[in-house]
């Protein structure tokens, strides 16, 4: 025990003898009233020689734990009362406290009968009247089990109230996306489209790179398709549909911007790139396989590349741009890329 905690015992000890003076009354029933008090606030209070482990004292709470008396408590150890890994995080506390002089305090699980119940628990050596080396050591138990449930529920609770306010936003963005989406073909609509170019020309100028526009148109169906009617178109758009989504990132917008016309905006994607990334698709969209009433539905598409800023400088000579390459795209037959012009007179613009 250092001499700071030993100073303090003392001064507490002269505090309870000059209390018990002042009161009339006697250290000793001074500590009853104490005791008694612990008691009714349902405090589990115990005693232990830390040499031997065994109790000195315990307050009936204390002994109701492990299903005893006080009386039948007294001299047992906490080897005959708990489990193994139990007992050693016990003992190691008890001798912690003996060692530091000072209150200490820890946490113990005890698990009895079926129920786990977790206290806080409070230590201090208690000094001896001859002033020899302290060995026994006063625990104060209060028992925490209730207050860490209703944490734990509060901290479930509010783990959930969590997840449905992020579900109900996921939602609700889903909600507000399926509103700017074509229904045939899970497209952007036009109204989404030209608000994504303005902001890629506003973002491209301001941080001086690239992004690329492509404007695609299906070629003139096939006789099996025109045969077999609005269901059969149906079918081509929703095919196309999926194409154009599976071939694009979460950054760039894919669009139908009427009934057999559509775009898409290439974020931050070059003229060479963005060639290359279409010539993909369209080659995909040449060789799927779509199926109707026993009919395969083939189709192509023509397709006009088009990049910012090297052949256009707005958002609307972008799509002029775009629109020209793909009749050309389509003078050559369909079923073909074309790029557009690059400008060279943009720098005197």
């Amino acid at each position: 025990m250092n001499e700071t905690t030993q100073a303090l015992l003392q001064e507490r000890t002269e505090l309870a003898h000059n209390l018990a003076r002042s009161l009339g009354t006697d250290a000793a029933a001074l500590t009853g009233a104490f005791l008694e008090t612990l008691d009714r606030v349902n405090v589990l209070l115990s005693i232990k020689d830390v040499a031997s482990g065994r109790y000195a004292h315990a307050n009936a709470r204390m002994a109701e734990l492990f299903g005893r008396t006080p009386a039948a408590l007294i001299g047992s150890t906490d080897a005959d009362l708990m489990e193994p890994a139990q007992y050693a995080a016990m003992r190691s506390a008890e001798q912690a406290a003996l060692a530091h002089g000072a209150p200490t305090l820890s946490e113990h699980r005890i698990e009895r009968d079926g129920r786990k119940r977790e206290f806080s628990v409070t230590r201090m050596a208690l000094p001896r009247a001859d002033g020899s080396a302290a060995r026994h050591v006063l625990g104060v138990w209060v028992e925490q089990t209730t207050a860490h449930q209703r944490e734990q529920q509060l901290q479930q609770a509010l783990a959930q109230l969590e997840q449905q306010q992020v579900a109900a936003e996921a939602l609700r963005r889903e909600t507000q996306d399926q509103t700017l989406r074509d229904n045939a073909t899970g497209l952007y609509q036009r109204v989404h489209f030209d608000d994504q170019l303005r902001r890629e020309v506003d973002l491209s100028s301001r941080e001086h790179r690239e992004f690329a526009l492509v404007s695609i148109a299906l070629d003139p169906f096939s006789q099996a398709v025109n045969a077999l009617g609005s269901g059969a178109r149906a079918r081509v758009l929703e095919a196309l549909g999926r194409l154009l989504r599976g071939n694009t990132r979460a950054m760039d917008a894919s669009c139908r911007l009427d009934e057999e016309r559509f775009a898409v905006l290439l974020s931050g994607v070059g003229l060479a790139t963005a060639h290359s990334r279409m010539e993909s698709l369209r080659r995909q969209c040449a060789t799927q396989i779509v199926v109707l009433e026993g009919h395969d539905l083939g189709f192509t598409v023509s397709m006009g590349v088009a990049s910012f800023p090297h052949t256009a400088h707005s958002g609307e000579s972008l799509m002029q741009a775009a629109d020209t390459a793909l009749r050309e795209a389509q003078r050559r037959g369909g079923n073909h890329v074309a790029l557009a012009s690059i400008r060279f007179d943009l720098g005197s613009a």
